[in-house]
Parts: C-alpha cells; structure tokens; sequence
C-alpha cells in the first residue's frame, strides 16, 4: 500500500496562507500567564490589521489581568491540522483610549461594539515577533515564517 503525505510549502506560500487566515477567521486563542497562578488559555474574537492582533476583553478579566503584568503572549488559531501559532508582546489600551479606526474595524467585523458597553473593556494589540505554521509532520521543518518581527523569504 502506497500512501500520499502532503506536499511541503515553501515559506511564501505559508506566510500568504497563515495571512489568508489572519484576515478571514474569527476565533483565535489567547495565552497568557500570572507570575502565581500560571498559564492562563482563552477564545476571543480577533482583528488583524495587517500588522498586528487586536482582541478586547473585560477590564477586570484574568486575561486583562495578566497581559498588564506579563506582556509577552501567545496565539493560535483553532485548527490542528492547518497549525498557526504566534508570540509577541501585548500592548493594553483601555476602551475610550483605542485607535478609532480599530474599534470601528472591530466592530464592522463582528457587529459588536465594546466600547458601548455598561462595564470597561481593554484592547490587547498583540504584534508577533514569531509565527509559526505546519500542516502535518513534513511541514515541521521550515515552521517559523517570522523570526524577530521580520517574515522569512
């Protein structure tokens, strides 16, 4: 019996898929962690802005909590067969405070509009520093398409 794996891509085509990804899917995971308490793992929704992750959450939330103590974070996408995962720093901008061209685009995209809610909410803009993506075991070789903010060729 013969068996067919997945043909490798190259690294242009799996940045241009992983920013397909990154402009059309809706969920993304968060991680974080308290210096006590340790990891910290949730769902939200997401905006990339072609540069960076945008996500909003509670003010008072355990991830709100964590990204104003330890900034550095992780993302992934919810697929474990099409992986995309992403680290980098989370920088924090209360609701009244966020770019207002990112808070339209936020709400454009999910109809929702934090910054109209009763309680504070804080925008966490996430730019990666490494992004990783593989589809299966061949392609765990050549994994990270950015290194230090810049994506590999």
């Amino acid at each position: 019996m013969q068996t067919t794996e997945p043909a490798r891509r190259p690294t242009a085509e799996r940045k241009r898929d992983a920013l397909a990804r990154l402009t059309t899917e809706r969920d993304i995971w968060l991680s974080t962690a308290h210096p006590d308490h340790g990891p910290h793992q949730v769902p939200l929704w997401f905006l990339w802005d072609g540069r960076a992750v945008w996500m909003c959450t509670n003010a008072t939330s355990a991830t709100a909590r964590n990204v104003r103590t330890e900034p550095r974070v992780r993302l992934a996408l919810p697929d474990t067969f099409d992986v995309l995962l992403l680290q980098g720093e989370a920088a924090c901008f209360p609701d009244k405070e966020v770019p207002r061209d990112v808070a339209d685009a936020f709400t454009d995209k999910f109809g929702w509009d934090p910054r109209t809610e009763g309680r504070a909410h804080l925008y966490v803009r996430v730019t990666p520093r490494t992004v990783r993506a593989w589809r299966g075991e061949p392609e765990l070789r050549g994994r990270v398409i950015m290194r230090d903010g810049t994506w590999q060729e």
